[in-house]
């Protein structure tokens, strides 16, 4: 006779109450059904895919963007008469194995002064330079003494200063590779009125008056030519304003009878026209995947979705370092500075707001940059200031917020998780009504699914798999010069010892 709920035969899987093994190999009988096979019947809560390398992409937010049409947008601006100075470029790959930097004659004409030269002259003056290996703290120029050397910074730093109305050493900028000086000094009997100190050792390129007089009396007609020249260049520069173009003649006052000046403002012959640049990729998503796996997210939208935010993470680093139109190559050499000790001080972006001072909108900067200036404003008790920016809040300096940006490469080496090297930080001042910066785009192209971005089907192939083609179009336009700024070779590593009251590298 049997027990009432008891079998006498062996549990099978299909018995109506089953068991399992305890720790000691005993039969334990299971009461409910496990939540390993409930959660097969159950709607699991999920969320949408997500992605890591998405950012807040604030420049594309504070970019303002104009519409393009026909695909080319035109930058014209008044005539420059005298160009302003550009950096001069040294190859230095030579150096490395004991040879001589390369100094070709054209980039002279980067010297303002040198710009009007003709050509015999300038490729003897480049064949003449001498390179010099020069340590840390020495004195190149002395205030008061004569000049008779031109240099260009092959390599390294030096530091410019002069005496102030009360006498004493102010530094009045800092010059690194590619920037020159002593120029004027070869030319001219003039004392030399600020001294040039190294504050890294150095690599420079020297040129002599001594050399420069051989030059000039290999040949007869050079010395005529080379002053000609010199005179030519001083004669126009007391014709044009600051920034390279002709003066606007005026009369002021409150004579009667005074002739009226006559004048005109003449363009460029030659605008600069910035394409519209396309990033495009094709998207692939089988129709098996698309019509049965549809639900709670659409599948192809979520495709879509993520594809388009790497465009758009592209579309800022292009904006940030594209070498045609990106920030970092737009930037005019008399706009560039360097920090005064490495690590960016509140000093550096003061420096950096009265170049760009005519109604800066931003600075951009990664955020270990922005992280280092933090320090260094904690370290002199100088916190700054918090703005809202759409709901987040972010640092300011001067009212102007300091906008972070992964875009913005560091230099270096990662080391135990931290970033060491340098990197920029730029000042930008935005929108066409203050020949600032702008966005360019073409909005209404076909197939748009947002502001000059565009999803087209390409159609099915054989398996059933579905194409579809986005593209995005875009550039950037620097109106004028002074629009954009740019702080180089920021040190991020630097960290202080508060207890000893001393900066100390990490």
């Amino acid at each position: 006779m049997h027990a009432p709920g008891h079998s006498t035969g062996p549990t099978s899987s299909g018995s109506s109450a089953a068991s399992s093994l305890g720790p000691l190999g005993e039969s334990v009988l299971q009461r409910s059904v496990t939540t390993a096979v409930a959660r097969n019947l159950a709607t699991t809560t999920k969320t949408s895919p997500k992605m890591m390398s998405i950012t807040p992409r604030w420049l594309l937010r504070l970019l303002p963007f104009t519409q393009v049409e026909g695909g080319t947008y035109r930058v014209n601006r008044t005539k420059v008469e005298l160009p302003r100075a550009q950096r001069i470029g040294v190859d230095l790959s030579a150096v490395a194995s004991g040879g001589t930097p390369v100094l070709a004659p054209e980039s002279l004409r980067s010297v303002p002064l040198f710009s009007r030269l003709p050509d015999g002259i300038v490729s003897r003056m480049a064949g003449r330079f001498k390179p010099e290996q020069v340590s840390l703290g020495n004195t190149l120029i002395g205030e008061g003494e004569d000049g008779n050397t031109f240099f260009i910074l092959a390599h390294g730093q030096v530091e410019v200063l002069s005496k102030g109305a009360h006498g004493t050493n102010l530094r009045i900028a800092l010059l690194s590779e590619g920037e020159y000086f002593g120029e004027t000094d070869i030319v001219s009997d003039k004392p030399s009125d600020v001294t040039i100190r190294t504050l890294t050792p150095c690599v420079l390129l020297t040129l002599s008056r001594k050399d420069l007089d051989g030059v000039l009396s290999e040949e007869p007609r050079l010395a005529d030519d080379f002053r000609r020249a010199i005179d030519e260049h001083r004669e126009l520069q007391s014709t044009v304003n600051r920034y390279g173009e002709r003066n606007i003649d005026l009369v002021s006052g409150f004579a009667e009878n005074v002739e009226i000046p006559e004048t005109f403002v003449d363009y460029s012959a030659t605008p600069r026209e910035y394409s519209l640049l396309a990033v495009q990729t094709v998207v692939r998503v089988h129709t098996r995947v698309s019509d049965l796996y549809n639900g709670p997210y659409d599948q192809l939208e979520e495709q879509m979705r993520l594809t388009i935010e790497g465009i758009k993470e592209r579309q800022e680093w292009e904006l940030v370092n594209n070498p045609k139109f990106g920030l970092l190559h737009s930037v005019d050499p008399a706009m560039r500075i360097s920090p005064r000790y490495g690590a960016p001080t509140p000093d550096d972006l003061d420096e950096l707001l009265a170049l760009v001072w005519k109604k800066p909108s931003f600075f951009l900067a990664h955020p270990k940059a922005i992280a280092a200036f933090e320090r260094e404003c904690t370290w002199r008790g100088v916190p700054p200031v918090t703005v809202d920016l759409y709901g987040t809040p972010v640092i300011a300096w001067r009212g102007v917020p300091l906008i972070p940006c992964d875009k913005l490469d560091i230099k270096g080496r990662y080391h135990s998780n931290q970033w060491l090297g340098t990197t920029s930080i730029l000042l930008v001042r935005t929108g066409e009504a203050d020949q600032g910066v702008v966005g360019l785009h073409q909005t209404g192209i076909p197939g748009e699914i947002m502001p000059s971005l565009s999803a087209r089907l390409m159609g099915l192939d054989s398996l059933g798999v579905a194409s579809y083609l986005l593209t995005n179009y875009f550039s950037m336009a620097v109106l004028t010069d002074d629009a954009l700024g740019v702080l180089e070779n920021v040190e991020v590593g630097y960290y202080h010892d508060y207890e000893h009251r001393k900066s100390t590298p990490k």
